[in-house]
C-alpha cells in the first residue's frame, strides 16, 4: 500500500481482484478476528468452528462482493458473510445430525449440545428473516450487533442513524425477536 492509498481507496478498488484482496487482508484481519472472537465468546468452548475459520470463510465470501464505499460498508458486508457462514454451518450440522448417509456414532452429550446450538442459530436466522421483511433497519442493526459484535454506537454509524434511534430500534428488535423465538 502506498503512503497515499487508504483502506477506503483499496476497498473502492475491491473488484480489481486478487492483488487488492491481498493488500486489504492485513489491514482488516485483526478487526475481523476480533469480531469473530466476539461471536464465539457467546458460544460453548468446544465449538467445532473457530474464529479463525469463520474469518477465512467470511473473507472468501467477500471476494465476490464489493466494491465497498467505506470501511463501515466493508464491515457490514463482513458481518453478513459471518452470519451466513454460521447459518450454513448450522444447517450442515443439522443435516449431518439427521443422518445424511453418514455412519451414526453415538456421542449423546456432544450431539445434544451441537443440536441445540444449531437450533438456536437457525431459529435466529428464521426470526431475522421475518423481522427483515417488516423492519429491515432493525434487522440490520441486530445483524451488526449480534453477528459482527459492533457496539450500539458503531452500528448506528454504519446505519447512518442517531444513537438514540439505534437504542430504540435495538430495544424493539430484541423484544420482537424474544416474543417470536422458537427456542426458549
Amino acid at each position: 500500500m502506498t503512503a497515499s492509498e487508504t483502506l477506503t481507496e483499496l476497498l473502492a478498488k475491491w473488484s480489481d481482484g486478487t492483488e487488492v484482496h491481498r493488500r486489504v487482508m492485513p489491514l482488516v484481519y485483526s478487526d475481523l478476528r476480533r469480531l469473530a472472537g466476539a461471536l464465539f465468546a457467546k458460544e460453548r468452548p468446544d465449538h467445532t468452528l473457530q474464529a479463525t475459520g469463520l474469518v477465512s470463510e467470511a473473507y472468501i465470501r467477500l471476494v465476490d462482493g464489493g466494491p465497498f464505499d467505506s470501511r463501515a460498508h466493508f464491515f457490514g458486508a463482513a458481518a453478513r458473510a459471518m452470519r451466513q457462514t454460521l447459518v450454513d454451518y448450522a444447517r450442515r450440522r443439522n443435516t449431518i445430525r439427521r443422518g445424511s448417509g453418514f455412519e451414526r456414532v453415538d456421542l449423546e452429550d456432544w450431539s445434544s449440545v451441537q443440536a441445540e446450538e444449531c437450533r438456536e442459530i437457525l431459529d435466529m436466522e428464521n426470526a431475522l428473516c421475518r423481522l427483515e421483511a417488516i423492519h429491515p433497519r432493525r434487522a440490520e442493526l441486530v445483524k451488526l450487533r449480534y453477528f459482527a459484535g459492533l457496539s450500539l454506537e458503531e452500528a448506528a454509524s454504519v446505519l447512518d442513524i442517531s444513537v438514540s434511534t439505534a437504542k430504540e430500534d435495538w430495544a424493539k428488535a430484541k423484544n420482537w425477536l424474544k416474543e417470536r423465538s422458537e427456542v426458549k
